[in-house]
């Protein structure tokens, strides 16, 4: 229930000031709240300034966040080289003639009959034209 000593239609005065239209009696200046606005053009450069700085932060965080992924990047690769084999000229590639000669012998079919049984199970035509790059062949 509402306490009927409380409540009255009338506002109660709690201090001596009493404030018409948001301005208090003693406010002399009825404009006093626009006041700010006189230096409106300082604190805009200044809030320009403030923001030039901000942003300049910025991207200067956001190049040393770059700097720091390409660094994890390239840590990342160098720990992949170690864990795989990869092919290293100076040692996988052979150093002399030699060693040339004999990987290639190593390719060379030695086995003649099975020679002779790929070209008996080809499907070249041995009668076909020569085919010479560039040049359109008409069929006639």
């Amino acid at each position: 229930m509402k306490d009927p000593s409380r409540s009255s239609t009338s506002p109660s005065i709690i201090s001596e000031d009493v404030i018409i239209n948001g301005h208090s009696h003693e406010d002399d200046n009825p404009f006093a709240e626009y006041m700010w606005m006189e230096n409106e053009e300082e604190f805009n450069r200044q809030a320009n300034l403030l923001l030039k700085q901000f942003l300049s932060i910025a991207q200067i965080e956001e190049e040393l966040w770059e700097e720091e992924f390409i660094e994890r990047c390239f840590q990342e690769m160098l720990e992949e080289e170690e864990e795989h084999e990869w092919f290293i000229p100076a040692r996988d590639l052979p150093q002399t003639m030699d060693q040339i000669q004999d990987q290639f012998n190593d390719l060379v079919i030695s086995d003649s009959s099975s020679l002779e049984d790929l070209v008996v199970k080809s499907n070249l035509n041995p009668n076909a034209k020569e085919f010479v790059p560039g040049v359109k062949y008409l069929n006639i």
